[in-house]
């Protein structure tokens, strides 16, 4: 029987939402393999679209989720990577190129290369989250994934930048520290869900990703590889245990449970046949009588599919006019229009991926995260696929040009007459 290969790094990441905060530890073994060690959940608290709100509730829940991964880990974290939903973030890709002058690429003028991207930054007063290489071109040959040994006129890269409003930023990541955490780094979402739920071919080809979040969904778009286009939607499935709450007169906490034990994205004939319990079993006679229900309390399954569909009508209007803007729907040419997938804890909802197709006139997918060892099967389902892509992005750990420029930088060494003469000058000058 095979020993239990050691781990060599331990990774540690929390992802903030608005439905609920999210914990993993993961562990890197000696041959690069990455392997759970404990994930924790529970519900969120201080937060509101994405944004905290509370601070010391935040915090307490950010602490609370991490030490349930730690009990379940064996070990404890001192840094966690933090994931953001809200923020107002946005995605941009900015070109860059300098002159080569028809000589062979050396790793010097890679470097120079992201030096000057750096320079080009303009965040216009926005937190920059992630500066990222995301592929090179030269002469007009796009898509290069390593430059070095070409030879080339001007060698250029396209720079993926993520924005998001600073003092948000701050908020989350104070949040975590208050907890006693250092934070390694905060990723966005679509970055790390994208690790989590695209394959690299997928990216490649062109897909649009949609985060159902709690309150939040973002609409982003994949092509070429790259993250090319975000829009966040502030609506989410919390919306619709709202929307049952107003009209069936009951609590949030049992509208959610209608929603995820009895709700669907598509009627079927017998719905209106159907009657549901709005109280859990054992719970009979307890708590508000329901508008509409009858004398057990029980409402018709149609109309909690009504109220659902009338909320998902709304979001998926709205998903898509963001993808048509875009760029992603509407036959333009160079339309990126392949597929999409919905992941989120949103997504989970039994039907949504038939609904949305119908709706948006695309294939549609429901997005889960990859197989980890270790994962939980619990934890293996679209709510749950952010906080995978956090650990995945973590052990990538991808470039990012703001780091870059350590190993050219030009150093100068002084032998004891160069010291000397330099002494003697200071001197002169100021005395």
């Amino acid at each position: 029987m095979a020993s239990q290969q050691r781990i060599t790094r331990v990774i540690g990441a929390v992802n903030i939402g608005s439905f609920r905060i999210s914990a993993m530890i993961a562990g890197v073994t000696e041959s690069g393999e990455l392997q759970v060690l404990g994930s924790g959940h529970r519900a969120s608290q201080g937060i509101s679209r994405g944004y905290v709100v509370d601070m010391a509730a935040a915090t307490y829940a950010a602490r609370d989720a991490i030490d349930r991964a730690e009990k379940l880990a064996g070990t404890n974290v001192e840094s966690v990577w933090i994931g953001c939903s809200g923020a107002g973030l946005a995605s941009e890709i900015r070109p860059v190129e300098i002159a080569i002058g028809g000589r062979r690429i050396e790793e010097e003028d890679i470097e120079a290369l992201l030096m000057s991207a750096r320079e080009a930054i303009a965040p216009d007063g926005r937190t920059v989250l992630h500066a990222q290489p995301a592929c090179y071109f030269l002469d007009g040959a796009h898509g290069v994934a390593n430059p070095k040994g070409l030879h080339a006129e001007r060698l250029g890269v396209d720079i993926h930048v993520m924005l998001a409003d600073g003092a948000p930023v701050r908020n989350v990541t104070e949040a975590v520290q208050n907890a006693h955490f250092d934070v390694e780094g905060v990723v966005a979402s679509p970055l790390a869900t994208g690790l989590a739920c695209l394959t690299a071919e997928e990216r490649d080809l062109g897909v649009a990703m949609v985060e159902f979040g709690g309150e939040v969904t973002n609409v982003s778009i994949y092509a070429g590889g790259m993250l090319v286009g975000l829009t966040a939607i502030p609506r989410g499935s919390n919306d619709i245990t709202d929307a049952i709450a107003s009209a069936f007169s009951i609590r949030r906490f049992q509208a959610e449970r209608l929603k995820c034990v009895n709700g669907s994205a598509i009627a079927s004939p017998t719905d209106h046949r159907e009657m549901i319990p709005v109280t859990a079993p054992g719970e009979e006679g307890r708590g508000p009588v329901a508008r509409g229900a009858d004398d057990r309390n029980q409402v018709p399954r149609a109309e909690l599919i009504g109220v659902i569909t009338g909320e998902l009508d709304l979001l998926m209007r709205d998903i898509g006019k963001a993808l048509e803007v875009m760029g992603f729907k509407g036959g333009k040419p160079g339309s990126a229009a392949r597929q999409i997938a919905i992941t989120g804890g949103g997504a989970e909802m039994a039907g949504l991926a038939d609904y949305a197709q119908s709706t948006l006139g695309v294939p549609v997918r429901i997005g889960r995260p990859v197989a980890l060892k270790g994962l939980p099967e619990a934890h293996s389902a679209p709510g749950f696929a952010t906080l995978a892509g956090l650990v995945l992005y973590a052990a990538e750990d991808p470039i990012d040009i703001r780091s870059v420029g350590s190993r050219f930088t030009s150093t100068s060494t002084y032998g004891p007459i160069a010291t000397v003469m330099r002494v003697w000058s200071a001197m002169r000058e100021y005395f």
